[in-house]
């Protein structure tokens, strides 16, 4: 499917929404449950999201409008969530993901990309060139991958529970 920024705001504005109406109110069990080792709970993820709003995406599309090639995008701390929101309650993570993710909107929104935009570069640390429209793109994947992953986090929490039905159930097998 070719790229279409329109559809790409559409997305991203959702993203909020469904967390609002799927996780408040989940039994703290839940939302703090992973699938072990260094993976992430849905309050982790949630963390995330909120570190990328602050420090990734726009500021990315920013440098890239107005440095192009010439800058490397500063790293991303990925884990940067597990230290920054220690003690803080889902409800205020929620609240601030929400505002910053429309601020963001309508940032992106008011620059107005047109097509040649979309086609500029800029250097990401990993991957070096990359156009905008990649990184938009990106942000989108980002934020359906990341509600998959609080799909399967959750899903996971009754993996023995199901019983046999497991065998049917090929999100536990991921």
């Amino acid at each position: 499917m070719k790229f279409d920024l329109k559809d790409a705001v559409t997305i991203l504005g959702r993203t909020p929404v469904i967390l609002e109406a799927w996780l408040p109110g989940l039994p703290e069990a839940w939302l703090m449950a992973n699938e072990g080792g260094e993976t992430w709970s849905a309050f982790d993820i949630v963390g995330h999201l909120i570190h990328g709003e602050r420090i990734d995406w726009i500021p990315r599309v920013q440098t890239i409008l107005t440095h192009g090639e010439e800058r490397v995008f500063e790293p991303f701390d990925r884990f940067a969530q597990m230290e920054l929101n220690r003690g803080k309650q889902l409800e205020e993570l929620l609240s601030n993901f929400a505002h910053l993710r429309r601020t963001n909107l309508q940032q992106l929104t008011k620059l107005e990309l047109s097509a040649d935009d979309l086609a500029r570069r800029g250097k990401h640390p990993a991957f070096q060139t990359i156009t905008l429209e990649q990184l938009l793109a990106a942000w989108v994947v980002h934020d359906l991958g990341h509600l998959g992953q609080i799909c399967r986090v959750l899903a996971k929490q009754y993996s023995v529970e199901v019983g046999p039905f497991r065998e049917y159930l090929s999100i536990l097998n991921r």
